[in-house]
């Protein structure tokens, strides 16, 4: 017992969190930020094809065409706190149909092209926000200059 680290409550205050937003991804629907940043962790929301100028989906349901979306919205979030696209160390795909599979594997592996891409995980889910066929969050690594 004496070996176990116990957490203080409220350890975590909310200056240590810092909410990134840019005018580059879509402007969050609810009471969430697009990313939270906290030390060097950045937590990023899950993406929908949604066009940032607009607020429009993008793609009529072309899962290519989605999937290039929601990765450029995830991509803008990540650069607007600093970091570029191989500080993404994990990811999560939501697909309304897991028949889309290898065509967002195929858009994903041209985006993460570097030898150490992401650890990823897939899953199907019934539904996604404003039709979307597609939602990807991250969390990525930003090496923060003291």
């Amino acid at each position: 017992m004496d070996q176990i680290a116990h957490l203080k409550p409220n350890s975590m205050n909310s200056s240590a969190l810092e909410p990134i937003e840019t005018k580059f991804a879509p402007k969050p629907v609810g009471p969430y930020n697009q990313a939270v940043l906290v030390e060097n962790w950045l937590y990023c929301s899950g993406q929908i094809a949604l066009d940032p100028a607009s607020g429009e989906m993008i793609g009529n349901g072309n899962i290519e065409k989605e999937t290039r979306q929601v990765l450029k919205n995830l991509i803008a979030v990540v650069e607007a706190a600093g970091g570029e696209i191989s500080n993404v160390i994990r990811t999560t795909i939501y697909l309304t149909d897991l028949n889309d599979f290898a065509k967002v594997n195929q858009i994903y592996a041209e985006t993460f092209e570097s030898k150490a891409s992401p650890a990823r995980a897939c899953v199907e889910v019934s539904n996604l926000p404003k039709g979307g066929k597609i939602e990807i969050d991250c969390i990525a690594w930003l090496e923060r200059k003291k």
